[in-house]
């Protein structure tokens, strides 16, 4: 039976990283998946200080608590800028948006 005991395996993520972000296909990936990750980072730590659940978020917006699920997931679904709008106004934040200029310009 102690072979069913749990035993947590470490993880070291910027380890991983560091030796993943080698290879340039993962990289890239990686680098690409930034800003959603970004957002979703944004998304929760607004949610969290304002204290609510999804279900209350949800209410306050008119959806559903599966709707902020998926919003806040990164699901496969792009939110438009009233969904954000209307989820930053029900947790006491104004949405901003902003483009910054690339550390390479790229040539069109």
């Amino acid at each position: 039976m102690d072979d069913l005991k749990y035993q947590p395996v470490e993880h070291n993520h910027e380890e991983f990283l560091r030796h993943a972000m080698v290879n340039k296909e993962f990289k890239a990936g990686y680098e690409d998946l930034g800003p959603k990750y970004a957002l979703i980072r944004e998304l929760l730590a607004a949610r969290k200080r304002s204290g609510m659940t999804q279900e209350a978020v949800a209410l306050k917006i008119g959806t559903s608590k599966s709707a902020i699920s998926r919003l806040e997931s990164g699901s496969k679904h792009t939110p438009s800028v009233a969904t954000l709008r209307k989820y930053a106004d029900a947790v006491g934040c104004e949405l901003e948006i902003k483009l910054t200029q690339k550390k390479e310009p790229q040539t069109i």
